[in-house]
């Protein structure tokens, strides 16, 4: 009697031991046309082949030159004299020559320095108290168990969809009765509630295994040690994006400060750049080179967490280790 040799487990050995290979070199980012040796991982959406990487690089040159060509201009202008700046025309080599007399009289008025120290204060401590309080509400409705608490989260889903502007009369109503206008406190209080950032907290701490919440309540931690000494531990990614978030976005806002503040020592870089004008109208020399200043920080602040902001997008799981 014959033996079939495709039946044999010699036969079906390599069969058997090659399907794991091929899942694994898949999952490495190895497997089929666009993983090979000229991809090394590049995936276009386009495609794998020459054309669609020149394609694309192209587009991602043509996007950033769309952004990148307004700063430049805002940079040169700033450079230039102030009748050169107001000059029809626009063009980039000024004919009396590049200067430093827009940031000299900048510095010259002593305004700057305070808008700057403002901005600086009221945009750490929103961004601190921000994250305080956003990942302490996220948490409790990411595992509190509380009558009410789907109610409470649609009602904080709903607020992300209410314009700021239609709050300025209530809030500004309300600051006027608690005597805080022209103070830090008005400035700062009404910018802490940020219902967008407990929604992508709350996302994050669904994710964190409530394992490891499990065995911390077995070696006796409670409620408030587990939030601190374990979500917070694994949530930094995602904490360090929030921050710089809510501070870029708390730096740059204008409406708020401008109608809360009426003192000039309590103003903010976007409300102070508003009144850089004389009786001419504005000056646009004056008004770029203010414009360089207030945006040196935040390049500053993003090129030293940029990898933390990619970190927060890229992460799944257990994204703090």
């Amino acid at each position: 009697m014959t033996t079939d040799a495709s039946l044999t487990p010699q036969a079906s050995g390599p069969r058997r031991s090659t399907m794991p290979r091929e899942v694994a070199r898949r999952r490495r980012g190895g497997g089929g046309s666009g993983g090979g040796a000229g991809g090394r991982g590049w995936h276009p959406m386009l495609g794998a082949g020459l054309l669609p990487r020149v394609l694309s690089v192209l587009a991602l040159i043509l996007m950033a030159g769309v952004w990148l060509v307004p700063l430049a201009w805002g940079v040169n202008t700033s450079f230039k004299s102030e009748v050169d700046a107001s000059a029809a025309g626009g063009d980039w080599i000024p004919a009396g020559g590049f200067t430093l007399a827009a940031y000299r009289e900048i510095f010259a008025q002593g305004n700057l320095p305070v808008w700057a120290l403002n901005s600086l204060l009221i945009g750490v401590a929103v961004t601190v108290l921000t994250v305080v309080v956003s990942a302490m509400a996220a948490y409790a409705l990411s595992r509190g168990l509380f009558r009410g608490r789907r109610a409470l989260l649609a009602v904080t889903v709903a607020s992300i969809m209410v314009p700021p502007q239609i709050l300025i009369v209530p809030l500004f109503r309300q600051m006027l009765v608690m005597n805080l206008v022209d103070t830090y406190a008005a400035v700062i209080l009404p910018q802490v509630v940020a219902p967008v950032m407990v929604f992508i907290l709350k996302k994050f701490f669904d994710a964190v295994p409530r394992e490891l919440e499990e065995a911390a309540r077995i070696d006796g931690a409670g409620s408030v040690r587990i939030f601190v000494s374990v979500i917070l531990p694994l949530s930094r990614p995602i904490l360090a994006a929030v921050s710089i978030f809510v501070f870029i976005t708390t730096w740059n806002n204008f409406l708020w400060p401008f109608i809360i503040t009426s003192d000039p020592t309590l103003m903010t870089l976007p409300v102070g750049l508003s009144s850089v004008k004389d009786s001419y109208g504005l000056q646009n020399a004056q008004a770029s080179a203010a414009s360089v200043l207030a945006a040196v920080p935040l390049l500053v602040v993003f090129m030293l967490f940029q990898r933390q902001i990619v970190k927060s997008v890229a992460t799944t799981g257990l994204g703090g280790q």
